[in-house]
């Protein structure tokens, strides 16, 4: 059975939400692809503010598997 590719951006999104729920710094943004950066750095703020709010990793990681563009 094959795979369809997901969205470069919901893709990119997911990655920066998950770098942010880790506490990783946003300069990890560098690494992706530059049409994608805004969307991996909106994925970053919205980890990192969930996990300020509490959050587990596994509850965000629900959350940001709903990221519809």
């Amino acid at each position: 059975m094959k795979k369809q590719k997901r969205d470069l951006h919901q893709r990119a999104y997911v990655r920066g939400y998950r770098a942010g729920m880790a506490g990783k710094s946003k300069a990890l943004s560098e690494q992706c692809h530059s049409s994608a950066r805004p969307d991996w750095l909106a994925g970053w703020r919205e980890g990192r503010g969930d996990m300020w709010d509490g959050l587990t990793p596994v509850d965000g990681t629900y959350k940001a598997a709903g990221f519809s563009q």
